[in-house]
């Protein structure tokens, strides 16, 4: 069978307290190792319909946010065999809905992927990193109510380094992102934390922007 030109290969991410996984699948028979998720585009599809469609197929679930990364034509080895893969980056808020044959794993895991995809994944991981200050990527890895301590837990995910807990509250605030809701939360031995859900400029009469200043939050 001729191979594709090139391929549409989605990295989906989701949380599971520390660790950030990734949506993969499952090898089958003799086949040995992960695969990310990866089509072609059908007919007249654009570059972001097959993205959406591959990570829904994939997720069981349209994401919750997807970004293009970038294209990847090294002559590194991929298994459509396709010179050229162009790679998204996904999120979810849960690992839930994934059909048979894909499951979400650490990324510690994945050294069986194929050297493209391997450099897919690292890829989609920094881009996460530069976008999480000015996109809503750590709210769509939460669900739709949270406490503040989990959604700063899923900020150090992402950046990869602590920031301070006051100054962060501060830099919530002035953004505007959060708003409380009448729930709270039981989080170990001590009183309960409220609950907020994402609500990006609520009291503005302009577009909605979701960017949370985080120099000097640490």
């Amino acid at each position: 069978m001729r191979s594709p030109q090139f391929t549409i290969d989605v990295v989906a991410f989701a949380r599971d307290g520390a660790d950030l996984l990734v949506l993969v699948r499952r090898p089958t028979g003799a086949a040995r190792g992960f695969e990310l998720p990866w089509d072609v585009s059908a007919g007249a599809e654009t570059l972001a319909a097959t993205a959406k469609r591959v990570a829904r197929a994939a997720a069981g679930t349209a994401p919750a946010w997807i970004v293009q990364v970038g294209a990847f034509a090294d002559g590194r080895r991929h298994p459509s065999d396709a010179p050229l893969s162009i790679v998204y980056a996904a999120v979810r808020p849960s690992t839930d809905g994934a059909p048979d044959g894909y499951e979400y794993v650490p990324m510690t895991r994945l050294t069986s992927l194929a050297p493209r995809q391997r450099a897919a994944v690292e890829a989609a991981r920094n881009a996460l990193c530069e976008h999480v200050s000015r996109a809503p990527v750590a709210f769509h890895l939460l669900p739709r109510t949270f406490t503040l301590g989990a959604l700063q837990a899923t900020y150090e995910l992402l950046l990869d380094r602590p920031l301070h807990k006051a100054s962060f509250r501060r830099a919530l605030r002035a953004a505007e992102l959060v708003e409380a809701v009448d729930e709270w939360h039981s989080e170990g031995r001590g009183r309960p934390a409220q609950l907020f859900m994402f609500a990006p400029n609520r009291r503005s009469s302009g577009p909605r922007i979701a960017r949370l200043a985080l120099d000097g939050v640490a």
